[in-house]
């Protein structure tokens, strides 16, 4: 038997060896458990253990929401139906400064509360309107950091398969998780929209004025948002909503969702059977792999505390007496420093066997500690050199787009990001006003 301090380096060294040499990230955790178990849990008993361990992880009903919530997005990204609520999105917009960057950030908050997916987010508001602001001179920083930034409120907002892996891995209540999220994902919105119409106000030069011979009046502007988005909104109120009142629990509210969007495509006209086969080929493609994370995730969690890793660990913070505020503030700097080079997955897989035996120690509450790491991760989403919607964009930004005038046009809105963090620490009734209400 060796010290806690040794199998905590020998785990936490073997995957950052693995992850160095570009072995993807379930199957760098899965060789540290193999290596794990065979170590401290007795050889081949130990590795058969493992496995046992490994089908419980999934075998908890708790994880459903996760695939129905990717299936919601999938099939409304797949039909085309999410493009004629960004559409009708524009055609509302009108006399703002810098109005399609707005756009980008309204049809991107919008797009978040039907998706859940961050990447599918930056990459279809990337993809849809950036050639076109672009072309009409939009400064490229005012084009790309709007998109990039409201393409991580996906991972606030519900239906977030991030907050439902994170409440799973954490002990949090998946339902409370999710709607602790939807003020702070509205308050970063918010903000996002002021910052962009006074950055155009205080420089017009940014964001060219409007041709006054594009813009629409009366109905006809008010037409489209009516058809195209507010029936979709309807999804995202049913899907709160029954979570918010206690008529559904999180995988009633998420086939309720999926139902209700694969409903929607054929309300539209836009189901068609490839699309929907698609649909579910890329939701299985990625519930495959969310659920190969989390039995990597579970194990791992479980080999640290066999080993003494994590209790020893408690055990050396506990003795600094820090009080729960210093210790959510260290929580959080170090998950800020990791985004600049792991992903969100990785993040939680490495930090939370620790974390949360230390918050639930120090008597802090678990859903307010949930949305301030949620957001903290969400900021590894644009914080470079690693970013992986900063990677988005360079796939969809014009050659002539360099990374380095990506990494500066996002730099404005980790500042709001950060700000809306420290609100939150601040004022925990943010992250958990409504689910309080819940109770």
């Amino acid at each position: 038997m060796m010290d806690w301090q040794s199998a905590i380096m020998l785990l936490l060294g073997t995957l950052f060896v693995l992850m160095l040499v570009g072995v993807p990230v379930a199957f760098a955790f899965l060789g540290v458990n193999l290596l794990g178990a065979w170590v401290f849990m007795g050889g081949e008993a130990g590795v058969s253990q493992l496995v046992r361990n490994s089908i419980q992880s999934v075998s908890s009903f708790s994880l459903t929401p996760i695939p129905l919530f990717i299936l919601m997005g999938e099939v409304l990204f797949h039909t085309g139906l999410a493009f004629k609520a960004i559409n009708a999105i524009e055609r509302l917009i009108a006399r703002v400064p810098g109005r399609l960057s707005v756009v980008s950030v309204v049809g991107g908050t919008v797009f978040a509360t039907l998706s859940g997916s961050t990447i599918a987010n930056t990459a279809m508001m990337g993809g849809t309107l950036l050639p076109e602001m672009m072309r009409r001179g939009y400064h490229p920083n005012l084009a790309m950091g709007p998109i990039m930034a409201v393409g991580g409120i996906a991972m606030l907002i519900p239906p977030s398969a991030l907050a439902v892996m994170l409440g799973s891995l954490a002990g949090i209540s998946i339902s409370k998780l999710l709607i602790g999220g939807i003020i702070p994902g509205i308050l970063l919105s918010v903000m996002f929209v002021g910052y962009v119409v006074l950055r155009c106000k205080m420089n017009p030069e940014l964001a060219p004025a409007d041709d006054p011979s594009e813009r629409v009046s009366g109905w006809e502007k008010w037409k489209p948002f009516m058809r195209d988005v507010v029936p979709l909104l309807g999804i995202f109120v049913a899907v709160v909503g029954s979570m918010l009142v206690g008529w559904a629990s999180p995988t009633e509210s998420a086939a309720i969702g999926a139902v209700a969007a694969t409903i929607a495509t054929m309300c539209y006209g836009t189901f068609t059977v490839s699309s929907f086969y698609k649909s579910l080929i890329e939701t299985a493609r990625i519930s495959v792999v969310i659920l190969f994370v989390l039995i990597a995730s579970t194990t791992f969690s479980q080999l640290l505390s066999f080993s003494g890793a994590t209790t020893g660990l408690l055990n050396l913070i506990t003795e600094y007496n820090l009080s729960p505020m210093w210790l959510i503030i260290g929580m959080l700097l170090i998950l800020l420093a990791l985004g600049c080079v792991i992903d969100q997955v990785s993040m939680m897989m490495i930090t939370l066997p620790f974390f949360m035996p230390l918050a639930n120690a120090a008597g802090i509450d678990p859903i307010w500690l949930g949305v301030m790491f949620l957001l903290a991760m969400e900021m590894g989403l644009l914080t470079p050199p690693f970013g992986l919607l900063c990677m988005v964009m360079q796939s969809v930004a014009p050659p002539q787009i360099r990374l380095t005038q990506i990494y500066a046009s996002v730099m404005p809105y980790l500042l709001i990001e950060l700000l809306v963090l420290g609100l939150i620490l601040l004022i925990p009734w943010l992250a958990v006003g409504l689910p309080q209400l819940m109770m």
